[in-house]
């Protein structure tokens, strides 16, 4: 008869280090002699290494397969049922299912395992579920031990933040890669002067940089794009990705997503409450003011026009009467000048019934005219060379919320901390923890808490700094520095305009009322 020999071993049973016996050479010496001291012959040795027991698409797994369905051989031998699958939904379609009919018999010595034998079903299902009860505990554990590294603030990212490298002495650490770094700071400032995520890419592609991918593989690293977007070619999607991510103010941000089942690859997004951030684990490559600021850019709805840039104003210009948003559209002959206007949103929405009039503007008017009551607000809030009269109020204020939501968030961790703590002595005195297990256990937790209340007390004396921070001097001196250029650059705009609500033009005047609200 011809034999199959199957051998596995995975990356936990390495960690674990098993006895010699597990290895993959122990395995096969084992087995082939097995075989012969029964007069087997062999067909062919499959061997998987670094692979799950309940991964079903291992390589030599798979081919072994579909050998056995070809009719190749006669018997399938493994050390243990659990080196074929932990999986109990593999147990039964194959071992149960398929090799009957494929005329296999299947064999596992340590479990003492013959499909030949009679009655041994029963056996084989309570080996399979021991077997998918070892996986569950296996993914809880290691769930466990990543949710405490992203607690502790340390990364577990199998590839490192494009912009960064992994710290040689810690891979847990991330460093800055002085390479990409100033590319994440150019398409910042870009972002600052009105540039759209695709006119970014445009901008770097021309440039002739590296896309975070490629810049991957010339590091040596053996990554490769889910999106296929290896060419070395920017887009706007890796842009967008780079303008969004708080890890580059410092902010350690991870468990964005997670995996919807031990069994399965899939993965499902995490409320953004959910996520776990802790600031100050690495060095910032953009400083916290300029990431706020690129988000407050970010925020308004706003459309990009064919050449990837968005106008100075956009998401800024409201209708006076409903409220909505003004739209840009231009008109022109092709190969004329083409002149843009704004109109309210709703004046024709889609094609359909008008649900507003159009109030509409010259966008260059509107853009001169808010310019010029910008200059005369500002030099009404500070006397030249006098900055301590500027207070972005309403700045400090939305980081002060932000702080204490993290606060309140840490605070809960804290007592959960503290009642598990209680429940670990009281777990001790009732003999259920021996003194071994009790003291690592003890120490774990009394770090993992103290680690929590230092960074509680960092988190309250940011609170107390931007509470008292009056002056505001940074973001006026940021301002007098935008006030130099001509024309005013979006970042102004954005950082002083609340809102410009336009009205609908008098017909008989030809007058159009625009208010404009300050954020100070």
């Amino acid at each position: 008869m011809l034999c199959a020999i199957y051998c596995r071993l995975s990356k936990e049973d390495e960690d674990k280090q098993q006895p010699e016996s597990e290895s993959i050479q122990n395995q096969k010496s084992m087995l082939v002699k097995y075989a012969v001291e029964r007069g087997w012959d062999i067909y062919n040795l499959y061997c998987d290494e670094d692979f799950s027991g309940a991964d079903a698409h291992r390589p030599d797994f798979s081919r072994m397969l579909r050998d056995a369905e070809a009719g190749r051989f006669q018997i399938i031998l493994c050390k243990s049922q659990s080196r074929f699958t932990r999986d109990m939904e593999l147990v039964e379609k194959y071992i149960h299912g398929r090799f009957p009919q494929w005329g296999i018999r299947f064999v596992a010595l340590a479990d003492h395992v013959d499909t030949d034998v009679k009655g041994s079903k029963k056996a084989r299902q309570i080996n399979g579920l021991i077997n998918e009860w070892y996986l569950e505990d296996l993914s809880e554990n290691i769930r466990m031990v990543f949710d405490f590294k992203r607690r502790q603030g340390q990364y577990i990212g199998g590839f490192p933040l494009y912009g960064y490298r992994k710290d040689p002495a810690d891979k847990n650490k991330l460093v800055v890669d002085e390479t990409a770094a100033p590319v994440v700071r150019q398409i910042y400032r870009w972002s600052l002067e009105g540039c759209g995520a695709q006119r970014i890419a445009a901008l770097l592609n021309r440039r002739g940089i590296d896309n975070p991918t490629r810049h991957k593989q010339k590091l040596g690293m053996n990554y490769v794009n889910g999106s296929g977007a290896g060419g070395g070619c920017w887009n706007k999607t890796a842009v967008s990705r780079i303008l969004h991510n708080e890890m580059y103010a410092g902010v350690m941000v991870q468990g964005r997503k997670k995996k919807v089942s031990y069994k399965s690859k899939r993965t499902a997004d995490v409320p953004e409450e959910q996520w776990y951030r802790v600031p100050g684990t690495h060095e910032a490559i953009i400083d916290p003011e300029t990431f706020r600021q690129v988000q407050e850019l970010l925020r308004p709805r706003r459309k990009a026009d064919g050449r990837g840039e968005v106008h100075v104003l956009a998401g800024l210009v409201k209708c006076a009467e409903c409220g909505s948003t003004m739209a840009r559209t231009s008109n022109g002959q092709p190969g004329e000048k083409r002149v843009s206007y704004l109109r309210c949103s709703r004046s024709a929405a889609g094609g359909g019934r008008a649900l507003c009039s159009r109030h509409s503007v010259r966008l260059d008017d509107l853009v001169e005219l808010v310019s010029e009551r910008l200059r005369t607000h500002l030099a009404g809030c500070w006397e030249p060379g006098d900055l301590q009269r500027f207070s972005p109020r309403e700045q400090a204020a939305d980081r002060v919320t932000a702080l204490q939501k993290d606060l309140r968030t840490l605070e809960g961790q804290i007592e959960a901390r503290a009642a598990a703590l209680k429940t670990l002595y009281l777990d001790r005195v009732s003999g259920l923890l021996g003194e071994e297990e009790f003291c690592s256990m003890n120490r774990e937790f009394q770090k993992e808490r103290a680690h929590m209340i230092r960074h509680r007390e960092e988190l309250r004396r940011e609170v107390e700094r931007v509470n008292g921070a009056e002056d505001g001097g940074g973001a006026a001196e940021r301002v007098r520095e935008l006030l130099r250029l001509d024309p005013v650059p979006r970042e102004l705009f954005v950082l002083a305009v609340e809102k410009v609500e336009v009205g609908e033009k008098d017909p008989e005047t030809g007058r159009q009322e625009v208010r404009i609200h300050w954020k100070f």
